[in-house]
């Protein structure tokens, strides 16, 4: 008997079109608007639907390439989608310095990005000895500094020829960046243009017999880290590009020649998707730049990306959440094809140096990327997506405007000497502030879920916490400000629980229905919890009496009271008169059909899922004086 059937595979599922499908839509939405229902817009400003068909990929144009090929979309890997693990080592001391990359070589890392000290003149015994039994040729080797000596690529040479290696099998990179420099400070380092930019002809000059090694890194993720968009993020990224092609092409050096020496830094944030969509639009928008430039980029556009965590949504408070947040940008970063990647230690918003755990769970997450979950086996897996192909289609083309719009200023540097890259960034800033701040994005730990018994030890300000601000003596124009989501939350918290006599106390008074009472005390104690006053929970008053002496009896500074709607006018007007002058009577809910009456009885202040959580315990603190 023969089971083989000649019937095809899913045929008993007829193809739909986008319009039977819009046509089920509009009929299950019952009248209501879809526009508001159902399309929605990202921070860069993109609408995203709520499905997406192949018929969405007809206009693109960066879809006619496989992996290797031009325009590089897909990435310039052809047989893996391998990645180096990279760890950053601050030299505080050459000879521990040494120590640790080893140690992090021997445990999985494939490149290690020596932080130089600022203050220290490093000489070829200081770079040999930093370089102490590392195999040159099998570990990516990267210098991020403000101030390189003009010698280092010399220094490398010298100590690679000196072992008997080929300059070939030197990998890695000198990450210069004057113009990131400018914006982060507001001047150029040692408050020179003019030597800034010579170092980097010089640098780019003694690095000429190295083919493989970059020594200008266009760090996009301080866009990222003062709260910038992915298009902002790719759109200056692209422009301050264009200032070193610009800067170096005057200087006598041919476009091609300096386009090979430069490399890309893209923070990866949280948003998935997107950050998936915005590697691959970084290495089209690339090859588009360097044909402006009239460089072949058939063969000189394939971007090296280096790509690092996010440090713009890592908290202070429950900080293991922040090792989740790195995995899942982890992610994004080596499937949007990533050729380095860093993933930052979960502690570092509150501590300059890592300790060897936190270092590791750093590490590791990138080696269970590979090693457990395969992430490192396949080229481009985001390919095809109907969603993220149309979502790269709209970056490029949102990024190259904005890219224009910046060229038209003047380029990125007289732009940022205006302030437009400081104005874009900070209305873009504002607005996931306020998503933040009414819980429309959630931080774990921080605006959503707090841990009530949390405390930040010894004399840690989560202002002056990670990211460093240093601001140069004689400023051409405000620097970015480079700041966390979470510090505003932070501060307020810090404040309550340091407050003299210890945090104000809430006592929380459910009353009437079980289920709404349950519902909203749990609402209330998560609401102040997130800034760091003591919850009273309880499970309830039958008798509004009993649970006002017990409320009393407490001592708390605050009293919710827990109901429904339909029971407030009866409940809270009681509660209200019996804590007057003793405590703050709060209602948990907005009750639009008694609001007048409530408020007639005392009560001015209402919590609820609109509120602006960050402004109204603000106002809290205010009224208990701890502000």
């Amino acid at each position: 008997m023969s089971y083989k059937s000649e019937k095809k595979l899913f045929t008993e599922f007829p193809p739909a079109s986008p319009e039977q499908w819009e046509e089920l839509i509009r009929k299950d939405l019952k009248g209501a608007d879809y526009e508001k229902k159902l399309i929605w817009k990202t921070l860069e400003g993109i609408p995203i639907r709520p499905f997406y068909t192949s018929g969405d990929l007809k206009e693109l144009d960066h879809l006619k390439s496989l992996p290797g090929e031009y325009p590089f979309v897909r990435g310039k890997k052809t047989l893996s989608g391998d990645w180096l693990v990279r760890q950053d080592i601050h030299v505080n001391d050459v000879a521990s310095a040494n120590s640790k990359a080893i140690d992090a070589l021997m445990n999985g890392a494939g490149s290690i990005g020596f932080v130089l000290d600022e203050s220290m003149n490093y000489t070829q015994n200081e770079v040999t000895l930093l370089l102490k039994d590392i195999c040159l040729a099998s570990a990516e080797i990267n210098f991020c500094t403000s101030n390189p000596p003009p010698g280092l690529p010399g220094f490398l040479i010298n100590e690679n020829t000196s072992r008997g290696g080929t300059l070939s099998q030197l990998h890695g990179s000198i990450e210069y960046d004057p113009l990131g420099i400018l914006m982060t400070t507001g001047n150029y380092p040692g408050s020179d243009e003019k030597k800034a930019f010579d170092l980097a002809v010089a640098l780019l000059n003694n690095s000429d017999r190295l083919p493989n090694f970059s020594v200008l890194n266009v760090n996009a993720s301080v866009f990222h880290n003062a709260g910038g968009s992915a298009v902002q993020e790719l759109a200056f990224a692209m422009a301050s590009a264009a200032g070193y092609l610009e800067r170096l092409t005057e200087a006598g050096i041919s476009a091609s020649a300096a386009s090979e020496k430069i490399r890309f830094t893209f923070g990866a944030g949280s948003n998935y998707f997107m950050e998936i969509a915005k590697l691959r639009a970084a290495r089209y928008l690339w090859t588009r730049m360097l044909e402006a430039w009239d460089v072949d980029s058939r063969s000189a556009g394939k971007m090296f990306i280096h790509s690092v965590t996010s440090g713009w949504n890592k908290t202070v408070y429950d900080p293991y959440v922040n090792m989740l947040r790195s995995t899942t940008e982890a992610m994004s970063a080596v499937l949007g094809g990533a050729d380095s990647l860093s993933v930052d230690r979960f502690d570092k918003t509150f501590k300059k140096e890592g300790t060897p755990f936190s270092e590791r769970i750093a590490r590791n997450t990138q080696l269970v990327l590979k090693e457990e979950a395969y992430f490192d086996k396949v080229v481009d897996p985001a390919a095809g997506s109907y969603y993220i192909e149309s979502l790269t289609g709209s970056l490029i083309e949102e990024s190259w405007r904005l890219f224009l719009e910046t060229d038209e200023a003047g380029g990125i540097q007289e732009a940022f000497k205006k302030g437009l890259i400081q104005d874009k960034l900070e209305e873009t800033a504002g607005k996931r502030d306020h998503f933040i701040s009414g819980r429309r994005d959630i931080l774990l730990g921080t605006n959503q879920y707090p841990d009530p018994l949390e405390r930040v030890t010894g004399n840690i300000d989560p202002i002056a916490a990670w990211p460093e601000r240093v601001t140069a003596e004689n400023p051409l124009a405000r620097p970015l400000n480079l700041y966390r989501g979470a510090q505003a939350f932070e501060q307020m918290r810090v404040k309550t629980e340091r407050f003299a006599g210890g945090p104000p106390k809430v006592f929380l008074l459910p009353l009437g229905n079980h289920a709404m009472r349950k519902a909203r005390a749990s609402f209330s104690a998560g609401f102040f919890g997130c800034a760091g006053f003591e919850i009273i929970d309880n499970a309830g008053f039958d008798d509004p009496a009993l649970g006002v002496s017990a409320a009393l009896e407490s001592k708390a500074s605050i009293v919710v009271v827990c109901s429904s709607d339909e029971e407030y006018p009866q409940i809270v007007p009681f509660v209200a008169g019996k804590l007057q002058g003793k405590a703050v009577t709060v209602v948990a809910g907005y009750p639009k059909d008694s609001l007048q009456e409530l408020r007639d009885a005392g009560v001015k202040h209402f919590i609820h899922i609109r509120s602006n959580v960050l402004e109204t315990l603000r106002e809290f603190q205010n009224e208990l004086g701890i502000l």
